[in-house]
């Protein structure tokens, strides 16, 4: 059976407002209120999931979601890294960066690679069908479902999601870009998924 699966990503906070790479920060009150102006166009879904972080769920939360925090959401973990900015770790060891940036199976930070990433969110996506709630499918006739799941998950999960739904090259990554409070959406099932990115939430403005 076809599923439905909604990606949002989650409000601005100081973090990635300062390039750093988010350990597991808050959201901030400038987050907190784009994230509350963007509630009316959450859509409905059967089953609400958030990745764990605070940044998440402080989305779901703004968001008016009941959402229960899913491990498989757990943003990309980079280690000894987290919580630094990008320039400084560039600044202090170019080579592993570039080594990280060039090779989707590097890890020199100590955490994920970026393959790993894409493999376990891969996974998640493929196993959504058990997990989604039924709920009555848009335009269709009495008694269609759907099976939609909705989460709010790191930027980085969401392209992840979409470099294994599309079966793209692993270095696609980091040609994808995923703004705040943006809806990604992916239908279809294991092997064959079809994807509408990033569309926003309601028109705000991050301040």
């Amino acid at each position: 059976m076809t599923v439905r699966v909604m990606l949002v990503s989650p409000a601005m906070n100081a973090a990635l407002r300062q390039a750093r790479f988010d350990g597991d920060a808050p959201l901030d009150r400038a987050g907190e209120r784009s994230a509350r102006a963007a509630a009316t166009g959450v859509p409905k879904s059967g089953a609400v999931l958030s990745g764990p972080s605070e940044r998440c769920l402080g989305t779901a939360a703004a968001l008016g979601l009941a959402a229960r925090a899913e491990p498989a959401l757990t943003g990309w973990d980079l280690g000894r890294w987290s919580g630094r900015r990008l320039d400084e770790v560039g600044a202090a060891e170019p080579d592993s960066v570039a080594a990280w940036i060039g090779d989707p199976s590097a890890a020199p930070h100590g955490g994920e690679s970026l393959r790993a990433l894409v493999e376990r969110v891969g996974g998640w996506l493929d196993g959504t069908g058990a997990g989604a709630g039924d709920t009555r499918a848009a335009g269709d006739g009495p008694g269609a479902t759907d099976r939609s799941v909705l989460a709010v998950a790191e930027p980085a999960v969401v392209r992840a999601a979409a470099v294994h739904a599309l079966a793209l090259p692993v270095a696609a990554f980091w040609r994808l870009d995923v703004a705040p409070l943006v809806l990604t959406e992916l239908s279809g099932r294991s092997g064959r998924w079809n994807v509408r990115l990033g569309r926003p939430l309601t028109a705000h403005q991050e301040d």
